[in-house]
């Protein structure tokens, strides 16, 4: 159906700003790359590349010729690998980059390599050699959608609006990448320091050769082992590969006193090794992030850029801004996406709308017909200026009429800036051009008016209405129910600790979300709603309830005093959404919010005790009580 979108006044529309038509967003989201080159697929590749030359990799034995110390270069090779997973999700130039520096390390190993590991790098290079190839054409993609966003916009170029403030990008990132920095400094420093401190001892050492006549078996991270040299002194040393020295195996110590040391294994730094890792790893995907913002934000802010007049639409609960053609009223064929914030300096700034009157007025017609009786209106289309080139990971600018949940016309613009890259919407579902499946499923996530839920009820009904946990919600349940089978029988298996603690204050709101899960159930009657808790089940008069509102993995019941009775987790309703399955949880809450407003639609009698349900609660406690005691028995 149609739509008049909110107008925006023209005083505010640049001159010359042409509408970015359907026939022209056609032709670029055409432009979009093929789906063989998503990300994930590129992902897959690289993971599959990297276990290929590992399982090819040769395993070494540590030897006084070649002792297991420091692994720097493998580290950072790791890391690399691993900021290159990262990246081609989010920075394909870089994953390329990073792509290459492998490719090339690769070949370097080639050229001395053994068949043994020239069948491992062979393979990785040719996961490399798709990974590139996806990027390229990725990155090739983005090109020809500037071109045609660009070539929509025609030869204008525009300075964005005087009340954008032009806050600095990417400060959070940079001061995250600092940290973290620290830490990786840290830890290198600590890593540095037992190298050298081993060392030291070791130049002062004597060097002794003798041969392992016992291997003591240890369940700790090192096994102690019985060497013994000439003149039959033996030496007690620690070896973290007790399977490298069966008894016969000859070996050379370092010895000061009471220090020994294995030559083969001069020290452990891997814990120090992992903290390096796990810190700069993160610390340059920020850096690169922060860095990033901030070059995308000065090109936006460097002077005059195309402007398309668009239609656009913001998302109540996440703040996602979509972008639609400028003729697609009926909002069928969404574009892009992406997070904003606002961008004015003076947000009491009111612009008004002189001479637009009748525009408001019809909006506000039609904004009250979407509204149930003192229900909210949907989300309405908004005309919308967008500044900038639109494409995957672009940096762009929106300046668009403020619009308030009642209806009531208010004079004031807003302008906002993208603070998460442009994504093209419906990626991996059949595109932004996708099928009518999509469009379904795009028609059941947004807020329906009241008379479109009232024509799906079954009235008029004498019997009460109920919603009760379907196949998504109990299978969220029993997830968390063997997730907390699994914990105990860890726990119990280590024997009592500090980290009972830790299971005692977390148990309750498990328990909570387990029962929640499995059994909830909600109940309409003539009087009111039955709600069907965890651990009771509340009537509560239809007098008391304010709104129902459905969230993700929640229903949330709003009452007179600022009451709320929340019932949380209900489903897996993005999954259902993306799979187009329905969600009992949010047929509920708009059947709900339904009867709420329209009493004539309501049952005719009241829920009798079995149509109420039950709590769950308490099951669940003696479940996990028994639970533990036959893990207690069996171990």
């Amino acid at each position: 159906m149609n739509q008049h979108p909110l107008p925006l006044p023209p005083e505010h529309i640049p001159a010359g700003a042409a509408p970015w038509r359907s026939d022209d967003a056609r032709r670029w989201a055409a432009a979009v790359p093929g789906k063989w080159a998503g990300p994930l697929y590129a992902a897959i590749a690289l993971i599959a590349g990297a276990a290929w030359a590992i399982a090819w990799e040769p395993e070494f034995a540590c030897t006084a010729a070649r002792p297991c110390g420091t692994e720097w270069w493998g580290l950072a090779h790791f890391g690399l690998l691993l900021l290159c997973l990262y990246w081609i999700w989010r920075q394909p130039r870089l994953a390329l980059a990073g792509a290459a520096a492998l490719a090339a390390t690769s070949l370097l190993r080639l050229t001395d390599a053994d068949p043994v590991n020239g069948t491992g790098d062979s393979g990785f290079l040719a996961a490399l050699g798709f990974v590139a190839l996806t990027l390229t054409h990725r990155l090739a993609a983005r090109r020809r959608q500037r071109a045609l966003a660009e070539e929509a916009a025609g030869p204008g170029r525009h300075p964005l609006p005087e009340a954008a403030d032009r806050f600095v990008r990417g400060r959070v990132s940079l001061i995250v990448a600092a940290v973290l920095f620290a830490v990786s400094a840290f830890a290198l420093w600590q890593a540095l320091g037992v190298v050298g401190a081993y060392e030291e001892r070791a130049a002062a050492a004597d060097r002794v050769s003798a041969q392992i006549v016992e291997v003591e078996t240890s369940d700790e991270d090192l096994s102690p082992m019985v060497a013994e040299s000439a003149g039959e002194r033996r030496h007690r040393v620690e070896t973290a590969f007790p399977e490298d020295y069966p008894v016969g195996t000859r070996v050379e110590l370092a010895v000061d006193g009471d220090w020994i040391r294995l030559v083969s294994e001069p020290y452990d730094i891997f814990g120090w090794e992992m903290l390096l890792l796990a810190a700069s790893v993160p610390g340059l995907a920020f850096l690169a992030n922060g860095l990033t913002g901030r070059r995308r934000a000065r090109a936006l802010d460097g002077g005059r850029v195309p402007v398309l007049k668009v239609l656009l639409r913001q998302g109540d609960e996440d703040g996602r801004a979509t972008v639609y053609a400028a003729d697609d009223t009926a909002a069928e064929r969404p574009l892009l996406t992406f997070h904003s914030l606002d961008a004015t300096r003076d947000p009491e700034d009111d612009s008004s709308f002189p001479g637009h009157e009748e525009g408001m007025e019809q909006y506000v017609e039609e904004a009250e017909d979407r509204a149930g009786p003192e229900g909210d209106p949907e989300e309405p289309l908004r005309e919308a200026i967008l500044y900038g080139v639109p494409h995957e990971g672009a940096e762009v600018m929106f300046l668009a009429p403020v619009w308030v949940p009642d209806g009531e016309p208010v004079h004031e613009v807003e302008v906002e800036r993208s603070v998460t890259p442009v994504r093209l919407a419906g990626r991996g579902m059949g595109g932004p051009f996708g099928s009518g499946k999509s469009a379904d499923r795009r028609a059941r996530t947004r807020r329906r008016p009241v008379d479109e839920i009232a024509a799906e009820l079954p009235l008029p009904s004498a019997a009460p209405l109920s919603w009760s946990a379907d196949r998504a919600s109990r299978g969220v349940g029993l997830f968390l129910l063997l997730a907390q089978g699994g914990g105990v029988w860890a726990l119990l298996g280590d024997g009592l600790s500090w980290q009972w603690i830790l299971v005692a204050l977390a148990l309750p709101t498990l328990i909570n979300s387990i029962a929640t899960a499995l059994n909830w159930r909600l109940t309409a009657d003539r009087d009111g709603v039955w709600v069907a808790g965890p651990w009771r089940v509340r009537h509560i008069p239809w007098d008391s309830v304010i709104g129902v509102r459905h969230t993700p993995d929640s229903v949330e019941i709003t009452l007179t005093g600022g009451k709320e009775i929340e019932l949380s987790p209900v489903g897996f309703s993005r999954l259902q959404t993306r799979l187009g399955r329905p969600s009992a949880a949010l047929e509920a809450a708009d059947a709900l919010r339904a009867l709420l407003h329209r009493p004539d639609l309501r049952p005719e009698r009241n829920a009798e005790p079995s149509e109420q349900g039950m709590p769950l609660g308490p099951v669940i406690v003696v479940v996990a009580a028994v639970w533990a005691a036959v893990v207690v028995l069996l171990l």
